[in-house]
């Protein structure tokens, strides 16, 4: 399935070049990147991580220019990959949220010791790290950051701090959380943000630019200002330590597929089909916190396509790309079945409602 998708579709898999796919894929809400390692780990890989940012370039370029500001980005890598990748991300105005590490715990040593590797602690993790949009709010006097933003329009009012509490009807909470300067700020939710721009609008002076307007003409609603944040929902007792073996149980895919039961492969043949499969489980933790069902999601470098099967487990949108015949193969066959999955799940869930 690729080329201009249809609405109803519930993914959409490009055969080839991802980069000849963007153009036609819809906005993303986040970007699952599972791409080059610089260990040659697969035809087209690079021999070490001094070539990835020139291999992950022209794909960093087409992100930035197709992500809204509440896109996220999920890019796993080596330490020292995702190191020399970093400046590229921060160059086109990515910003850092955090490093999750994948504990691969001691099994994971086997068969990676020789003489080099041996002089150092063993190496049993892989990095995912999520990067949001680098959001700066646009005003009179230029871009802001969110926080400076926030109280830069109130103080432009010309109306005293202490208003902005009556304005959002609160005792001391809109001075103390909304337009405070230090590390303690909290993002004002959509409907505080609306009463302070009423407020601002009904109260200060007159201006040209309408208080805490995105466009110079009319006053940030609600919704216009809950869309410049990233999507987030929390876990509980979930951390940025992940902990679980290389798969080499029954999620694993060996040679040819076919699905025998909800997760579970048959192999048809003696070797795994991909070095580094990524675990299901993991994928769904990051599409649950940084997106909402029907969501876009972008796997460039689909590999067996373990973001998109989670995607559509999920009721999220996937566009995946591969340009291996073989794994192209696997991943539209993986994709299938989850669809097939996904609708007899929903089919035994209205039968018992």
């Amino acid at each position: 399935m690729g080329g201009r998708p249809a609405a109803d579709r519930p993914y959409v898999l490009h055969h080839g070049d991802v980069l000849g796919a963007y153009d036609n894929w819809p906005v993303p809400a986040t970007i699952v990147s599972d791409g080059a390692y610089g260990v040659r780990g697969f035809r087209g890989d690079t021999t070490g991580p001094d070539g990835l940012v020139e291999w992950y370039r022209p794909h960093v370029e087409k992100w930035s220019r197709a992500a809204r500001p509440a896109t996220t980005l999920s890019f796993w890598n080596t330490e020292i990959g995702w190191a020399t990748v970093h400046p590229l991300f921060a160059a086109h105005g990515w910003d850092y949220v955090q490093a999750v590490t994948w504990d691969k715990g001691l099994a994971h040593i086997a068969g990676n010791v020789n003489g080099k590797t041996i002089r150092r602690f063993p190496v049993v993790t892989e990095l995912c790290v999520l990067y949001q949009r680098c959001l700066r709010v646009r005003g009179p006097d230029g871009p802001m950051p969110a926080q400076q933003w926030v109280r830069h329009e109130w103080q432009r009012s010309g109306l005293p701090l202490s208003k902005a509490n009556e304005a959002c009807g609160v005792k001391n909470a809109a001075t103390r959380k909304y337009l405070t300067q230090d590390w303690l700020w909290y993002w004002p939710p959509g409907p505080m943000i609306e009463r302070l721009a009423s407020y601002a609008n009904d109260h200060g002076g007159e201006p040209g630019w309408p208080y805490f307007s995105l466009d110079g003409k009319t006053p940030v609603t609600a919704k216009e200002w809950d869309a410049l944040r990233y999507r987030w929902q929390h876990t509980h007792g979930l951390t940025n330590v992940w902990s679980r073996p290389p798969l080499h149980d029954r999620e694993r895919l060996k040679g040819t597929l076919r699905r025998a039961a909800p997760r579970v492969y048959k192999p048809t043949g003696a070797s795994a089909a991909h070095l580094n499969q990524k675990p299901l489980e993991f994928m769904e933790r990051i599409l649950y916190a940084v997106t909402r069902p029907d969501d876009v999601v972008w796997e460039p470098f689909g590999g067996l396509a373990s973001a998109s099967v989670a995607a559509v487990a999920l009721g999220r949108k996937p566009y995946v790309a591969e340009t291996d015949n073989h794994f192209a193969r696997l991943a539209a066959e993986r994709l299938r079945l989850a669809v097939q999955e996904r609708d007899v799940a929903a089919e035994s869930k209205a039968v018992r409602t």
